[in-house]
């Protein structure tokens, strides 16, 4: 009679807080990144159409109406 156990591979030691904190270090999230509208010169999210100009690309996707004050 054979049994079937699997083994797996355990911690000898209980990693400790500080070990797992600096390992952890590195897992941040990082800055958003910003570039600027090529057109008005606003700041924008890479990839995205500008809010104040309603272009992307060069070309005008959303029609923006300027209001007389």
């Amino acid at each position: 009679m054979r049994l079937d156990i699997q083994m797996f591979a355990v911690p000898f030691r209980k990693t400790s807080k500080t070990r797992k904190r600096m390992r952890r270090t590195h897992y941040k999230i990082s800055e958003s990144q910003t570039t600027t509208c090529p057109k008005c010169g606003a700041t924008i999210k890479p990839h995205r159409v500008c809010k104040e100009c309603g272009t992307y690309k060069g070309k005008e996707v959303i029609t923006k109406e300027e209001t007389a004050a």
